[in-house]
């Protein structure tokens, strides 16, 4: 059964660097092969590899690099997609690197030595290195050896294998033998590129074995389930009543779906994670998944990104999130809110003391709830770290109000509002709430904002000297040539924390930057007095 990403780009302007093309994986897999069949410094002392393991090592860095930096954009989203793209290249040239060092490998019993099964300490058993593969029988029969033995595992990881209806039956005795000790399974991406007829009775064994475990972790993500997916699985989440965490992402959650869910798991009182990333819930959805967020009092970090809720269904959802005062991380992104759902949002924020990290972009805010969830942000969560509220249309009006939440935030780390019409006035005002304190920023995103360089410098001097900061993303926005040269002028001594300015464009605003400044000038320092800082 297929995965089937659904991505929406609300803005033709937002260019998504991850996942990467299939065709740019194959590429670095291909320039990693002849790196490693180069004879180099490395293989004069550990040996050259042949083609034919090069290649084999080359597709397994891939796969892992990939894998890693796909599981840091799906727990910490970067916007773009551009930091999973360092940690992808990082981690391709890291590995490649060890493969260097290790020089040719040896085979013990025809198996490649990095091939074998990840055994971490004596508790977690974790079959998901490796190249993406189907198994039959025989190698599920020989991947899962170690379980049949006495053994102490309390985590199984099956991620990235996908199991057919052979090797299924070769993993159901296996697990009935072993699920009273388990706390934590993780069965994400197993059924993929299966019919649908095979994938819905693979998933149904496995729960069928596991119905009774007691645990604290599911973790069902990436394997395009619907409505049918969820209740073959109905053995296994009905008899759940201690979950901690549940992983729902990419799994195709229909408005049925959500409800079969929502039906099926019987308690969900100590859930303290709960991810419904990237599915086709739309709002009677959204209404079904509130039921859970109002069972769960205890949730502490709840994503529900890129699910198609609206306006009616971000209403239900924000009330019952009102329920929920042990929030610490919310992600709401690319959604189809709107003012009215925002406004309700607004309502339930007030109450979320330890919030930590907020992700509130693309969800069709405008000013009006986007000045609601600021004002009532400044009111709560103390401690926030992540404020993300790109891509809402929010305007100058708000900047004030905006201003005066970051002000207070003096712990808070990334700030992202690109893709906005803040213009100077905002960046101004913006960069006045950030010159005192806020020693632990790290990160400020104001890209595309029809920001000039009366705006764009003074934001430059306001975080440059902060001492843990470490990029500026003022791109795609309106600074003259000289406003460049200032720029690169204020970041001199330390480049890099000046993001790229590629797509910048001087010419987009036939105004005299001067000019402006004296018209907008008494109204911008009347706010400016008026701020509460």
């Amino acid at each position: 059964m297929d995965s089937t990403a659904q991505t929406y780009q609300h803005r033709p302007l937002s260019i998504k660097l991850w996942p990467p093309s299939q065709g740019t994986r194959l590429m670095l897999a291909e320039r990693m092969t002849k790196n490693l069949t180069t004879p180099s410094i490395f293989s004069r002392k550990y040996g050259l590899l042949s083609k034919e393991e090069a290649e084999e090592d080359a597709k397994q860095i891939e796969e892992i690099a990939f894998t890693t930096a796909t599981q840091h954009f799906e727990k910490e989203p970067d916007g773009d997609g551009s930091f999973a793209v360092q940690i992808y290249a990082k981690e391709s040239s890291k590995l490649m690197l060890d493969v260097l060092k290790r020089g040719p490998r040896v085979k013990e019993d025809g198996v490649l030595v990095s091939e074998k099964v990840t055994v971490t300490g004596e508790t977690v058993f974790d079959i998901s290195g490796g190249r993406r593969a189907f198994i039959d029988a025989e190698e599920a029969t020989e991947l899962l050896e170690p379980l049949r033995a006495p053994n102490s595992y309390t985590k199984i990881c099956f991620s990235n294998r996908s199991f057919g209806l052979e090797a299924a039956q070769v993993a159901e005795p296996i697990l009935l033998s072993i699920k009273n000790q388990l706390k934590e399974v993780d069965l994400s991406d197993f059924i993929a590129g299966r019919p649908e007829a095979e994938a819905l009775e693979v998933m149904t064994i496995f729960s069928s074995a596991l119905e009774g475990c007691v645990l604290r972790y599911l973790n069902l993500s990436n394997n395009a389930m619907g409505e049918k997916g969820v209740r073959a699985f109905r053995s296994l989440l009905k008899s759940q009543n201690n979950l901690e965490e549940l992983y729902l992402m990419n799994d195709g959650i229909s408005e049925e779906a959500a409800k079969a869910v929502s039906e099926l798991i019987p308690s969900t009182e100590k859930l303290k994670v709960l991810h419904f990333h990237n599915n086709m819930t739309g709002d009677e959805g959204a209404i079904a998944i509130s039921e859970i967020v109002k069972r769960s009092a205890a949730l502490e970090d709840f994503r529900c990104s890129s699910t198609r809720v609206g306006s009616d269904g971000g209403v239900v959802l924000a009330e019952a999130l009102g329920t929920c005062k042990h929030l610490k991380k919310l992600d709401l992104r690319d959604n189809m809110f709107g003012v009215e759902a925002g406004v309700a949002l607004s309502k339930a924020v007030l109450g979320f003391v330890d919030l930590t990290e907020i992700y509130l972009s693309y969800l069709n805010l405008e000013d009006d709830g986007a000045e609601a969830l600021a004002n009532a942000l400044k009111e709560s969560a103390p401690s926030l770290e992540v404020l993300d509220m790109a891509g809402n249309d929010i305007t100058t009006n708000v900047a004030a109000s905006l201003a005066e939440c970051i002000s207070s935030k003096q712990f808070l780390a990334k700030l992202n509002l690109s893709e906005n019409e803040l213009k100077d006035e905002g960046a101004i005002l913006i960069s006045k709430a950030l010159e005192e304190g806020h020693d632990q920023l790290l990160e400020v995103d104001l890209s595309t904002n029809s920001i000039t360089r009366s705006g764009a410098t003074v934001l430059a001097k306001a975080v440059v000297k902060k001492p843990r900061f470490k990029l500026l993303n003022i791109n795609a926005n309106f600074i003259s040539d000289e406003g460049i040269e200032e720029l690169k002028d204020i970041f001199k001594s330390l480049p890099d924390m000046l993001g790229p300015l590629d797509e910048n464009d001087p010419e987009g605003e036939d105004i005299d930057e001067e000019a402006e400044e004296d018209a907008d000038r008494d109204e911008l320092e009347s706010k400016l007095k008026s701020l509460e800082i």
